[in-house]
């Protein structure tokens, strides 16, 4: 690569923040913002849902593509474009037809970009430790568009201010150099990518939907139970995301284990969460529980996303790693309207905690065999 990370660090560090600060605007408050165009509980589980199941085909299908045509900037691009003009246009959708359809055409619009970026990431890295610290910018962003929707605090003003973080983040990626990865043409190869690392993509999976099912139901515990307002709700999540920052920064200069061990310890842990945000019954009891959260995101985050680019092609595994949490995140958002309508809100927390402690006895099925930990140096 004709520039390393230690020239581009800041340049994609930007880029990635800007990226997932415009996501995490709308996704953290879809709910809210769907329960503006329906009353029905399932109905706004499917609006959730479906931004997720678009991406489920794009990472996948856009992930193998960065890496056939070995051209990572070129979807990194072109998700930034799209997903400028694709959040802006939210702004109309003013019932649940149309906010279904814009959140479909948002998921195709993210999916083409997530994969490609963070395998242009570990690519630039020539300290492999560092490029965990600009991971860490993922969960800033969130951070950032967490607050930006607290901010505005209306949920019309938060498409616009999503699709100016978008446009923010492609005028950032005009600095990337272009850099061309060996490409990777071998057939077959999401199946084999899919079959070798079935534990962690199962685990993924599992601990995934009964997380989403939780980030479905608590903005409203959180709103009509406890009386938050939207400001309110946007420090609980940050809470989340600021922990997971630091926690990834710490990855890159004080936690060395093996990603694999990272990852397990992330699936695991996360139970201890929704016992916590079961028994709550004020909002900002919330906070030390989405603090936790932030911690074992950032283990199985970085964890299982190295573990797999160390050992696989770069932009498909990511890209399947990306449309596994999609997946889950339909599941997720069904499953947490079902219960919650049969059972009430807390009934998912206790749905959560069953399904993560099944997840994490599949994680440790994974062989540690491959992993390694990142080097002090």
């Amino acid at each position: 690569m004709s520039r390393t990370l230690s020239g581009m660090s800041n340049h994609i560090r930007i880029t990635t923040f800007f990226q997932h600060a415009g996501i995490a605007a709308v996704l953290m408050f879809m709910p809210v913002i769907a329960s503006g165009v329906t009353d029905a509980i399932f109905e706004i589980g499917v609006i959730v849902a479906s931004f997720s199941m678009a991406q489920i085909v794009s990472e996948v299908y856009f992930g193998r593509l960065s890496d056939r045509r070995g051209h990572r900037l070129l979807f990194i691009r072109a998700g930034l474009a799209a997903c400028t003009i694709v959040y802006a246009l939210h702004y109309f959708a003013d019932d649940a037809h149309t906010l279904l359809l814009a959140r479909i055409t948002a998921g195709v619009a993210t999916g083409m970009m997530i994969p490609a970026l963070l395998a242009y990431t570990y690519e630039a890295g020539t300290h492999k430790k560092k490029v965990a610290s600009v991971v860490s910018f993922h969960a800033l962003g969130w951070l950032a568009g967490i607050v930006a929707a607290g901010i505005a605090n209306d949920t019309d003003l938060i498409f616009l201010a999503s699709a100016g973080l978008f446009a923010a983040g492609l005028a950032s990626s005009a600095r990337l150099s272009d850099t061309r990865p060996q490409k990777e043409t071998a057939p077959g190869t999401i199946r084999r990518v899919i079959t070798n690392n079935k534990f962690l993509f199962v685990a993924l999976l599992m601990r995934h939907v009964g997380a989403v099912a939780v980030w479905t139901v608590l903005p409203l515990i959180l709103t009509e139970s406890m009386g938050a307002k939207l400001w309110q709700v946007s420090v609980v999540y940050v809470a989340n995301t600021a922990t997971a920052f630091v926690v990834m920064n710490l990855m890159a200069y004080r936690i060395h284990v093996s990603n694999v061990t990272k990852f397990k310890a992330g699936i695991g842990m996360t139970a201890f969460v929704f016992v916590g945000l079961a028994i709550i019954d004020q909002w900002w009891q919330a906070m030390p529980f989405m603090a936790l959260v932030g911690f074992t995101w950032a283990f199985l985050y970085v964890g299982g996303s190295f573990h797999l680019m160390e050992n696989n092609p770069k932009s498909t595994s990511t890209g399947v790693f990306s449309s596994t949490i999609s997946i889950a995140a339909v599941i997720g958002p069904v499953a947490a309207g079902a219960i919650a309508l049969a059972y009430g809100y807390v009934a998912v927390m206790y749905f959560a905690v069953i399904v993560i402690v099944a997840a994490f006895a599949v994680a440790v099925r994974i062989p540690n065999a491959g992993s390694r930990a990142v080097p002090a140096e």
